[in-house]
C-alpha cells in the first residue's frame, strides 16, 4: 500500500496484451522501464495462460504508480476509466466486489483476480450459474531466476485484489492471498476483505453499517423484504456481510428456525432474510431499524 501525493487523479490495469509485455524476465526492457523486480511469466507449459503470471504486491504498486505518473494520458485514462467501472458481478458470474470494492465507499478503482477450483459464480439475478474457475496447476510452482522473489505456489487457490483507493487515487492498494486447497470462495472472499479492512489507507472511506457472516448455500438477497420479491442476487456460501438497517417483512423458516426480521445489504441494494445472518437472535444487534428505501430510520 502507497500513498500517493494529492492532486493528482488517474486510475488502474486491465486484461489485454499488456501482461504478456510486462510478465517478462527480470532485465528486459519492459520490466527495467516499469521498475519491476519479481515478475515472471507463466511456467513452461502454461504460456498462453496469463493468470499464471508471477506477480508480487511490490511490482503491483510499480505498475501503478507507472500508470498514474508516467504512462500517456490516453493509455492512463483507458485504463483507469475501465477500473472505475468494475461491476459486482464479473463475465464468469463471479461475485468481485470483495476486498477494496467492499471495504471503502467509492471514489476507487480496482482490479480483481482470482484462481483455483472454487464452486461456480453464483452473482446475479439469473437461475444460471457459471462454470468453475480453471484448476490451479498441479504441482507447480513458478520462480524468478535473479530477484528476491520467493517461489510462488500456483497450486492453491488465490484471491486479489488491486487498484487506488480515495480522491484523485490518494492511495495505491494491492493485496494479494493464497489459500489452502479446498478454501471454499465465500471463505476466501471474507478473509481478504478482513485482511483489506484491517489496513489504515490515506483517503480511503469506510462504508457505514455493521459485518456479519452468513451460512447458507447460495442465500438470495431480494428487491425486498419478501421471497416473491425480485431477486438480486445469490451470496456466496458464507461471505461476510455489511448490513445497514433491518426491517420486519415476511417470516421465513428452516427447520427448526423462523424468523420475520430481513437485513438490509447497502453494497448490494436489497435484503436478505437474518435467518441466513448468523447471529444468536432474530433481531441483530446494534443494527437501526430501516426507514424508508432501506435507509436507517
Amino acid at each position: 500500500m502507497r500513498p500517493r501525493s494529492p492532486g493528482r487523479g488517474r486510475p488502474p490495469l486491465r486484461h489485454g496484451p499488456l501482461w504478456s509485455r510486462t510478465a517478462s524476465p527480470p532485465g528486459s526492457p519492459c520490466s527495467a522501464r516499469l521498475g519491476l523486480r519479481d515478475t515472471a511469466p507463466p511456467p513452461a507449459g502454461y504460456e498462453g495462460y496469463w493468470g499464471y503470471t508471477a506477480l508480487s504486491a511490490r511490482d503491483t504498486v510499480a505498475i501503478y504508480r507507472h500508470l498514474l505518473d508516467r504512462a500517456p494520458a490516453p493509455v492512463r485514462d483507458f485504463v483507469m476509466d475501465n477500473l472505475r467501472r468494475s461491476t459486482r458481478c464479473a463475465s464468469g458470474h463471479f461475485d468481485q466486489h470483495f476486498g477494496i470494492a467492499g471495504s471503502f465507499d467509492r471514489p476507487w478503482a480496482v482490479k480483481q483476480g482470482w484462481s483455483g477450483e472454487y464452486a461456480k459464480g453464483t452473482c446475479g439475478a439469473s437461475e444460471t450459474a457459471a462454470e468453475p474457475e480453471p484448476a490451479a496447476v498441479p504441482g507447480t510452482k513458478a520462480t524468478v531466476p535473479g530477484t528476491r522473489a520467493a517461489a510462488v505456489d500456483l497450486t492453491r487457490p488465490a484471491l486479489h485484489t488491486t487498484g487506488t483507493v480515495g480522491a484523485d487515487d490518494r492511495t495505491i492498494v494491492a493485496v494479494l492471498t493464497l489459500h489452502p486447497a479446498g478454501t471454499p470462495y465465500g471463505k476466501a472472499y471474507t478473509g481478504l476483505g478482513r485482511l483489506t479492512r484491517s489496513l489504515n489507507v490515506p483517503g480511503g472511506v469506510r462504508p457505514a453499517g455493521t459485518w456479519f457472516g452468513t451460512w447458507g448455500e447460495s442465500v438470495n438477497v431480494r428487491k425486498g423484504p419478501a421471497t416473491d420479491d425480485a431477486r438480486v442476487t445469490r451470496l456466496p456460501a458464507g461471505v461476510e456481510v455489511l448490513v445497514g438497517c433491518q426491517v420486519r417483512g415476511q417470516v421465513v423458516s428452516v427447520p427448526p428456525y423462523t424468523n420475520e426480521w430481513w437485513a438490509y445489504l447497502p453494497q448490494y441494494g436489497g435484503y436478505v432474510s437474518s435467518i441466513y445472518i448468523s447471529s444468536p437472535g432474530n433481531r441483530l444487534p446494534d443494527v437501526t431499524e430501516c426507514g424508508s428505501g432501506g435507509q436507517r430510520s
